[in-house]
């Protein structure tokens, strides 16, 4: 599967698009993701400069791509466009879970992973798990939702316990 471009005003939250959005990027010259256990999730795509979507390449825009073999395609949002000499753009995405970053959480507990999942979901975004531990889960200061997922003191990895985030 090619990777497919997508204005962002036209994606709707929790939808992965079926069509062909802005277009179909076939004259990519690369598209490497990188998915790191419980870390980044990141996209790079080497694109034409005389490809017939290099002027569609936006930040804030979406790519659709089917990450490996396995997985559905994910979402990725471009933050970032570099010109390659006079030949081709480096295209950066992250995977649109990144967005939790800009969702703000002021405060809350939860008693089992299944709870801290749904406390920090948001209309957009569903966290669940097959985590049934108990354990105390509070969020005491407003800070984004994604920045509980782990890395930090009292996040859910440092509460529940190791496991592996899955992103779809």
């Amino acid at each position: 599967m090619f990777p497919i471009l997508y204005d962002e005003t036209k994606i709707a939250y929790g939808q992965v698009p079926q069509d062909n959005g802005m277009g179909v990027l076939s004259d990519s010259l690369s598209c490497k993701i990188t998915e790191e256990r419980n870390g980044s999730y990141e996209l790079i795509l080497t694109y034409p400069s005389s490809g017939i979507h290099s002027g569609e390449l936006q930040q804030r825009r979406i790519i659709k791509v089917k990450p490996n073999h396995i997985d559905a395609p994910q979402l990725f949002r471009i933050y970032k466009i570099s010109k390659k000499l006079k030949s081709s753009y480096t295209v950066y995405a992250r995977h649109i879970s990144y967005d939790l970053s800009g969702a703000y959480i002021a405060s809350g507990t939860a008693q089992t992973a299944v709870e801290a999942c749904a406390l920090l979901s948001t209309n957009y975004f569903t966290l669940d798990t097959d985590k049934v531990v108990s354990a105390s889960f509070n969020v005491y200061e407003p800070s984004s939702r994604r920045s509980w997922l782990g890395g930090k003191r009292g996040s859910l990895l440092d509460i529940f316990g190791t496991g592996e985030y899955h992103y779809d």
